[in-house]
């Protein structure tokens, strides 16, 4: 089979790839849930997820590529970001078949394990898995689809123990579309950029009622801990009415197949009643 070119993703034209290297958290998952998991070479130095990732050597991210380890490889597709214009310049000129990876919003994941699963000669299993994240996500839609939508601020970044340089989720890209299937209504969704830099005079405009921080990283009980902070801003109605959460966890910033639990924890989070 040869395959030439995917909405998402450009290829070169080339038979189905086998040894694989892929440096993006998002699509080595998708490669694994599909089936594809043997079939790659190397990883990139933030892939974390399955348990299986931890026995492949690792190729560098986003910002410092190790193209001499790549070259080494000898892989037959690399899956990189399209922003990664140097190392595609230096993989064509090694006449090595790239995968370039943009990704926008909720929809895309699926679109991109469809167009990745044909490249790799795993459609069946793609699609599959495609078409259960989708049917899981309108299954959370459609529990919270009669309930009140809760103003909602989502926090991915703060100073610790403090409200200051706080960044927040807009109405652009994956953690927006995510918390909109949730059964939230964005604070911020009017804002059409992935991140927003907060003030307290915008946290007190926009008087959020609910805020929820994420932390992407293993557990870190002093997140529970440092949710104080926000006691700070009593007016606040999540404040007030004390639904200030902390979520943590990889799947919030790593749009792949676990986007489902994702979704799944925002809208327990939002509606616990309806998940009881």
């Amino acid at each position: 089979m040869v395959v030439a070119m995917f909405v998402l993703g450009v290829v070169h034209v080339r038979a189905q790839a086998s040894r694989i290297i892929s440096i993006i958290p998002a699509t080595t998952e998708m490669l694994f849930a599909m089936g594809a998991g043997d079939r790659l070479l190397a990883a990139g130095s933030y892939d974390r997820y399955p348990p299986e990732v931890e026995r492949l050597p690792r190729v560098g991210a986003l910002i410092d590529p190790n193209i001499e380890r790549i070259l080494a490889l000898r892989p037959d597709l690399v899956v990189m970001y399209d922003t990664q214009t140097e190392l595609k310049r230096q993989l064509e000129r090694a006449r090595i078949p790239i995968y370039s990876y943009t990704h926008r919003g909720l929809a895309d994941i699926t679109e991109t394990i469809r167009s990745l699963g044909a490249r790799v000669g795993v459609q069946a299993g793609a699609n599959a898995l495609a078409t259960r994240i989708e049917r899981q996500l309108a299954d959370v839609r459609a529990r919270v689809a009669k309930s009140p939508r809760p103003k909602t601020l989502l926090v991915f970044g703060r100073d610790r123990g403090s409200l200051r340089n706080i960044d927040a989720s807009g109405g652009l890209g994956f953690l927006h579309d995510m918390l909109v299937t949730a059964g939230g209504a964005d604070v911020l969704g009017d804002i059409r950029r992935q991140s927003v830099a907060m003030t307290t005079e915008m946290l007190l405009a926009r008087a959020p009622e609910v805020i929820i921080e994420l932390k992407y990283g293993r557990s870190d009980t002093a997140a529970e801990a440092d949710l104080h902070v926000w006691d700070a801003l009593p007016s606040v109605p999540a404040v007030r009415n004390k639904r200030v959460y902390v979520l943590q966890g990889e799947e919030f910033v790593v749009p792949g197949p676990r986007v489902v639990l994702a979704t799944e924890r925002f809208a327990r989070t939002l509606h616990p009643d309806l998940f009881k």
